[in-house]
């Protein structure tokens, strides 16, 4: 029953973040339909960060009038409509409408919008729910919330989103250049050589190398269905989760109910036996809470700053730091570094730390990767050791660590504020969605408004010496 109950939790973390994620891994192939193009990440960053007013209703109800809403009901709607928008995803995606004198995708933005309030919100219920089941269980949310980025990543590269190709294109002057395919070429270059030289004032044609994204196994509609499926499993999770909790606190009245009818405590032994020892339940003064007002800074200080660089300030420059690399060493970071996020959270079952100074050190360590990470961003197209095997190695180790370290700093204060008490694992949401909302703020403008990162073209680097 106990492995039932982690299987249930882990599919239910899984629905917190698995619809945004698995749209921002199905954007280079969506890019490619829509009359938005590559400024879609955008409109969709914006969007997103819009979406903070459900997390920020939420929290607002439990600080104002607490008691008076139930995340129960709210994770049932938010689910409900995570599955329909995900539905609704695969026929309407590619729908454009005129709008200010262009073609745009007004129902990808719309539904876009909804997939990240129900997302943004789960982070300040699906949390404070986590509290009413025992400690052990909250790690295993935390490793089906790694699990939303690493399966729809998983799902994408089976379809083969992103996956590019060099391809040759000829070019001859007072010719509009055509793509070609290696084929192609090597049977006309040397028919267009001849007859371009033999030509008077015209010039021999150039042949170049051109990045070209290899088309996709299946379709996004495939993609959406399979996505929706996902969110509709997370819900049955959750309906089933919340029945066996029911079950749960039943027993426990009955056990309840049959100790007080078995046994009466006359007022000779109540006195003998005194009032209950309130530090019972409690494994080894490990867990007790953190009362200190300084303390509980430094934590929520952490989420929102662990949360601000693996949510919104490296995700925004992956690309420019691996790209220049080959898509290998890309394809390989991206992947590896979400497995690193369920990894590490299972590891935090078996080795748990909840001593704040290490944590500390352990953030400042996973600091350090992303620092290097962000180095090799910023000098995109050209890194370091771009041309020997060790750069490879040294981008992907680094975007492994950089996510596994800050993952288990995640977990481990999350199940601090858990034993704190439910009001805390609210604000623990809260701070991550500020975190997140401050990284995706602070990288917009650099990234698409100052273009302080160059894209690297794989197929046509040309770095000095």
């Amino acid at each position: 029953m106990a492995l039932l109950i982690h299987l249930l939790v882990c599919i239910f973390g899984m629905g917190s973040w698995v619809a945004i994620n698995g749209l921002w891994v199905e954007l280079p192939l969506l890019v490619t339909e829509l009359p938005e193009g590559w400024e879609l990440p955008s409109y969709l960053t914006v969007v997103i960060q819009l979406a903070n007013i459900g997390p920020l209703l939420v929290t607002l109800f439990h600080h104002f009038r607490p008691g008076c809403l139930s995340e129960v009901p709210i994770i049932f709607i938010l689910l409900g409509v995570g599955t329909i928008a995900c539905v609704l995803f695969a026929f309407l995606w590619n729908v454009t409408s005129w709008l200010l004198g262009g073609s745009h995708s007004i129902a990808f933005i719309v539904l876009t919008f909804f997939l990240a309030l129900v997302d943004c919100t789960s982070s300040v219920t699906f949390l404070p729910f986590m509290n009413r089941l025992p400690t052990q269980y909250l790690t295993t949310f935390f490793v089906g919330e790694g699990l939303s980025g690493l399966l729809p990543a998983l799902v994408a590269l089976a379809q083969g989103s992103g996956l590019t190709t060099c391809v040759n294109v000829t070019e001859v002057s007072d010719v509009t250049p055509s793509p070609m395919t290696t084929r192609e070429t090597n049977v006309t270059q040397g028919v267009l050589s001849t007859l371009a030289s033999a030509l008077p004032g015209r010039t021999a044609p150039a042949v170049r190398l051109e990045s070209r994204y290899l088309p996709a196994h299946f379709s996004p509609l495939v993609f959406f269905l399979l996505l929706s499926c996902m969110m509709a499993g997370c819900f049955v999770a959750f309906f089933l989760l919340q029945r066996q909790r029911r079950r749960w606190e039943t027993s426990a009245e009955d056990l309840i109910n049959s100790q007080i009818t078995l046994r009466s405590i006359s007022p000779r032994e109540q006195k003998d036996v005194g009032p209950p020892d309130s530090s019972q339940g409690q494994e080894h003064g490990e867990k007790a809470a953190p009362d200190s007002p300084a303390r509980l800074a430094f934590i929520y200080t952490l989420v929102a700053f662990v949360n601000a660089l693996t949510n919104g300030v490296l995700p925004s420059v992956q690309t420019y730091s691996c790209l220049s690399y080959g898509p290998v060493a890309y394809h390989l970071a991206a992947t590896l570094s979400s497995m690193a996020n369920p990894l590490a959270s299972f590891l935090s079952m078996f080795l748990p730390n909840r001593s704040l100074p290490f944590l500390g050190v352990l953030t400042v360590l996973g600091t350090s990767f992303g620092a290097y990470n962000m180095a090799m961003a910023v000098k995109s197209p050209c890194p370091l050791l771009q041309d020997h095997w060790s750069g490879d190695v040294l981008i992907v180790a680094s975007w492994v660590l950089f996510i596994g370290c800050l993952s288990y700093v995640k977990v481990m204060l999350g199940v601090i504020l858990r034993d704190r008490s439910r009001s805390a694992l609210l604000w623990c949401g809260a701070a991550v969605q500020l975190g997140s909302l401050l990284g995706a703020v602070l990288m917009f403008p650099l990234v698409n408004v100052l273009r302080l990162f160059v894209s690297a073209d794989f197929c046509n680097l040309r770095c000095p010496a």
